[in-house]
């Protein structure tokens, strides 16, 4: 019994910290690929890197799926903010096709990852004007 007991607390150490590292490294499925927002505005999601089409880069730092956000480094050639922090609220939506997704930057000019990610929650009950007042951006795919 002794045995079978701590080969339990293994199995669930290992599930534990395989989501854990899961969740840091790479972005949710839905967030990945080529889409255009509800102002027309086109970007490119990977694990690695948000790009806003045209000249606007975020270099992933970290992903968050459990709280539904990421950490980035502003690129240093992006128009404004170059080599500051942001973060990135999202929410995936149901029932609002075709806007699969919508983003919040609730950070975009943190001098630190720290500052950045210690930014005040958006509220995703109200998605209209949780973003400090504002939208969340609507994301549709854009192929």
């Amino acid at each position: 019994m002794k045995k079978l007991l701590l080969l339990l607390g293994l199995l669930s150490v290992i599930t534990v910290t395989g989501k854990n590292a899961h969740s840091a490294d790479t972005a949710p499925e839905f967030m990945k690929g080529k889409f255009k927002d509800d102002y027309g505005i086109k970007y490119e999601v990977s694990d690695t890197l948000w790009v806003q089409l045209p000249k606007t880069k975020f270099h992933i730092i970290k992903w968050n799926n459990e709280e539904q956000y990421l950490l980035a480094r502003n690129d240093n050639a992006n128009p404004g903010e170059g080599g500051l922090y942001t973060k990135i609220d999202y929410m995936q939506f149901s029932n609002m096709s075709p806007w699969k997704w919508g983003y919040c930057l609730t950070a975009y000019e943190a001098k630190t990852q720290t500052l950045a990610e210690s930014m005040a929650k958006p509220d995703r009950s109200r998605p209209k004007t949780g973003c400090n007042g504002f939208p969340f951006s609507r994301m549709k795919p854009n192929n």
